[in-house]
């Protein structure tokens, strides 16, 4: 009986579900050209069913017979109600193409809430775009705790940042070969040893997703081999908000220390620039102390960003969103800082240990508006200030000069320096959708970026009696001129650019697509570049006895007065004509360019970009620095042709392809005939450089397991055509220069990514979430280039370059990259939420610059890494959060390799730091 029951329910139950209908349908986003718009929400009005569109904008909802209506909803787009009815074993489809708005989802129940910054999304754009592309978004940035945009790239495969500096490498290609652009527009380096900005100058704060194009794509210049970074800016969507936060630092090496010590004269908070002082070679008037400054090294933060949005006429919406932040941070390193290593006996020139004691500030402000006109024109204005400064206070004890100076140690030499990059960026873009069939797209900037050092300060003091050097006082250097200076230096890099792209869809098919397009466009850059240094340096005419506490007590009025010393430029003292006349080098470049390209769909499953770009380049350069005086004119025509494809094997797996012509251009400092002289180290341009040629191909196979999920492996190749390498010049004190090293330069590689969802779980009845991922990227990279000594001196008079080895890797090139993490995320109700996240990376060492004369290659050891952040929240309104950075504090070392001297060596220290927000 009971088992007829049971076949009765289940016939009566299996009847009933035959008799429902389904309602289905796709999901476009208007913003973003039509493309499918997932994880949007779909939810039956009056009734708790419901589900969310997939990575396709794809969704069904099984249902009764009878009359409904359709809600669609996505956070900070318009919601949409669609009447239907629906009839019994009827499937219903209901497309529908939504549109950004700022009203909120009313009235119903939110399933699921997906921005474009999320990771999935951002994997999704990647599988569906023909390009060979990577993103990193803000959701992924604030799961690993990333505060600046150089980090971030730095989490991504194939690519690792320098320590101790801002350069980025990729696939083993450093500054020269990469670009840097913020909406699609070229952005000014902010000093004047690099191509490109400092990536870590740009806080995570204002970033919507950061993209990645390691294969060339004909919009962008053709200066490019490695790869070109793109900061997409937020674009505010939704009600209004408001967000504050703040927090503590605090590094390991510097906190322990009895004293932290900093120069005097620049202010906390980083907006200082010192002036020349009126009639400096007169007499002194240097107001500042030459002596150290006690300070505290607990770091902070603090942040006050909102937004909101605005219906404008029927179909208008105008959004802005505000962002200001101010950060800082201590941190100290010591360790061996040797110079000069010959050949033989591997006997350093100098030969120090080193104490750097080092004070950051980041100080960002941005306002971005969006004004959509309608559906079919939309106008965007960015206006950011970013205001960057390092202030480093160092002392080295030891030989300072084995032949002259302190040559049996007890030597003393100290310099301050601070260095305050400020740049303003405006940018003004417009997307139009002129018909069905044309877009045009366009965009505007203008950039202004000034550098300055003011007031560097060095001291150099030596033991009376060499003989007893650790007994003996110490007394003021009079080996060299600058052995004692103070040194001003300005850069400023001004720059307009300017985009414009028109595409045409053709080969409309019965579904209302198009197979293909057209695009034409135009970009041009122009730039001016002025650098101007002048150096004051004491001539010492009397060693008097100094108190390391109190150097003021020597350098003074009075003892100039005394005639103790004298203060001169390197053009001579008060006599001399034009002493004040600063070192300078300027200069403009002005890139003009015309591009095209057609996009067909050849199959349902193979689509091809066929582009091509012309460049007419101007770079011009003139200088009178203590080296030389001229002037060096360029111009070139570059023809760059590129192909890229994609072949679909499935709804899941991609193959795509690229390959290109790119060039190298060299870049100011490096064709700048002006000394840069470090404590140990110093720099030179070359005027006679000349582009490199590169050739680039890739072969990248891609699986999408998952909504979230990616495995992915690329091989990859570059052939490079007179390369440009940094190499140490023949000289007693290893000077640095850069060269056309050979005839040509390959890299071979292969990359492999892998993110995975090991737990991913959902309790429907309360909401809460839970998932467990793991990301790893691995890249090998082979590289080899010739190099050719006679090459080089019958291109580049004058400097002396004779190759220790035959062949070499690139320089900056790792063999082996790794970055992994494993993160954990914890959605609660009532909006409590926890994230923990555990990230790491190795690269393996690299050339820092080639060795010559028998001396080896100047070689950067191998580093790991280890991250840990955790971040709670409480409710809705307050969060905070935990860091813990460089767990593994490894020693960052630079080696001499055939001598196998360690050149530079020392520890970063752990990095600690609290924070907290509180959102309205």
């Amino acid at each position: 009986m009971k088992l007829r029951y049971l076949l009765l329910s289940l016939f009566f139950s299996v009847a009933m579900f035959a008799q429902n209908g389904t309602v289905t349908g796709t999901i476009l986003d208007k913003e973003f050209n039509n493309e499918p718009l997932p994880f949007a929400n779909i939810v039956i009005k009056g009734t708790k069913q419901g589900t969310s569109t997939d990575e396709n904008g794809k969704y069904s909802i099984s249902l009764k017979p009878g009359n409904y209506t359709l809600v669609i909803g996505y956070l900070g787009y318009e919601t949409k109600e669609i009447p239907f009815t629906l009839k019994a074993n009827e499937k219903k489809v209901i497309n529908h193409t939504l549109e950004a708005s700022g009203v909120q989802l009313a009235d119903i129940e939110i399933i699921q809430v997906v921005s474009k910054e999320k990771e999935s999304a951002l994997l999704q754009e990647q599988q569906k775009a023909v390009e060979i592309k990577q993103s990193i978004g803000a959701e992924e940035i604030s799961k690993k705790g990333i505060g600046d945009v150089a980090a971030a790239v730095a989490k991504t495969s194939g690519i690792s940042k320098q320590e101790g500096s801002s350069d980025i490498f990729v696939r083993g290609l450093g500054d020269r070969y990469n670009s840097t652009t913020m909406n699609g527009l070229p952005l000014p380096s902010n000093n004047p040893s690099t191509k490109n900005m400092s990536l870590d100058v740009f806080s995570t704060d204002i970033v919507e997703y950061i993209g990645i194009d390691k294969t060339f794509n004909y919009k962008n210049y053709g200066d490019f081999a490695g790869a070109n970074v793109d900061i997409v800016s937020k674009t505010y969507k939704g009600s209004g908000m408001i967000e504050v936060g703040s927090g503590m630092n605090a590094n390991s090496n510097a906190i322990s220390q009895n004293k932290f010590y900093l120069q005097d004269g620049p202010s906390f908070n980083g907006f200082s620039n010192q002036p020349i002082p009126n009639n400096p070679l007169a007499s002194y008037n240097f107001t500042t102390s030459w002596d150290k400054q006690a300070a505290t090294p607990i770091g902070s933060s603090f942040y006050l960003r909102g937004g909101d949005s605005y219906s404008v006429g029927s179909n208008g919406k105008l959004s802005f969103f505000l962002n200001t932040s101010f950060d800082n941070n201590y941190n100290y390193k010591e360790g061996v800082r040797r110079g000069g290593v010959e050949a033989s006996q591997g006997v350093a020139y100098k030969d120090l240990f080193r104490k750097a004691y080092e004070y950051q500030t980041s100080s960002n402000a941005m306002a971005n508006i969006n004004y959509k006109i309608n559906s079919n024109h939309n106008i965007k204005l960015n206006t950011m200030y970013i205001n960057s400064t390092s202030q480093k206070h160092e002392e080295f004890t030891g030989v300072i000069d084995i032949f002259d100076a302190a040559p049996n140690g007890g030597g003393y030499l100290t310099r301050s320096t601070f260095e305050r990059t400020s740049l303003l960026i405006n940018q003004l873009l417009g997307n139009h959708t002129l018909s069905n069939r044309i877009n045009f797209d366009w965009g505007l900037s203008y950039n202004m970026m000034t550098n300055v050092i003011p007031d560097r300060m060095q001291n150099t003091f030596v033991p009376s009696d060499n003989d007893n050097p650790t007994t003996s006082p110490l007394i003021v250097s009079n080996l060299n001129k600058s052995d004692n200076h103070r040194y001003f230096q300005e850069m400023t890099d001004d720059e307009l650019a300017g985009n414009f792209t028109l595409s045409y869809k053709f080969g409309k098919t019965a579904e209302d697509k198009y197979k293909g397009k057209f695009i034409a466009g135009y970009s041009a850059r122009y730039k001016e570049i002025n650098f101007d240094a002048t150096q004051f340096n004491f001539k010492i005419n009397s060693q008097q006895i100094i108190d390391l506490n109190n150097i003021d007590g020597y350098f003074n009025q009075n003892s100039f007065n005394l005639g103790y010393f004298d203060i001169q430029t390197f053009r001579g003292g008060l006599s001399a004509p034009n002493a004040l006349d600063p070192q300078n080098f300027n200069g403009q470049q002005i890139i003009s360019a015309g591009f095209g390209a057609i996009e067909y769909q050849f199959t349902p499953k193979l689509f091809v970009i066929a582009g091509f770009r012309s460049e007419y380049i101007i770079q011009d350069i003139f200088y009178s620095t203590s080296l030389k005086s001229g002037k060096k004119l360029s111009d070139t025509m570059e023809y760059l042709p590129s192909l890229t494809a994609k072949y679909e094997i499935s709804e899941k797996q991609n193959i795509k392809f690229a390959a290109s012509k790119t060039y190298t251009l060299p870049q100011f400092k490096e064709r700048a005939p002006f000394l840069f002289e470090e404590v140990g180290q110093s720099f030179f341009g070359n005027e006679n450089l000349y582009n490199s040629t590169d050739y680039n191909f890739d072969l990248k196979w891609e699986m999408y397991p998952k909504n979230g999920e990616v495995i992915s492996f690329t091989g990859f190749g570059k052939y490079i055509q007179n390369p440009i390498n940094q190499v140490t010049v023949a000289s007693a004190t290893n000077d640095i220069s850069w060269v056309n090293t050979g005839e040509k330069a390959i890299g071979l590689g292969i990359e492999g990514e892998w993110r995975k969802n090991i737990i991913s779980r959902e309790n429907s009845t309360t909401g809460e979430k839970t998932n467990l991922g793991f990301g790893l990227n691995v890249s090998y990279l082979f590289t080899n280039q010739d190099l050719d000594t006679q090459k080089v001196i019958e291109e580049n008079p004058g400097i002396s370059v004779a190759f220790t080895n035959k062949d070499s890797r690139l320089t900056g090139a790792s063999d082996l990259l790794v970055n992994s993490d494993i993160s954990f995320n914890k959605d609660f109700k009532n909006d409590k939420s926890l994230t923990a996240t555990l990230a790491g990376g190795y690269f393996s060492d690299r050339i820092y610059a080639l060795g010559v004369t028998g001396k080896g290659d100047l070689v950067d050891s191998e580093v790991i890494t280890l991250d840990f952040v955790l971040k709670y929240k409480i409710n809705k309104n307050i969060g905070f959060g935990f860091s813990a950075k460089n767990l593994t504090n490894p020693t960052i070392e630079r080696t001499q390799d055939i001598q196998n001297v360690v050149v530079d060596s020392y520890k970063k220290g752990r990095n600690f730091s609290i924070s907290m927000k509180y959102s309205f």
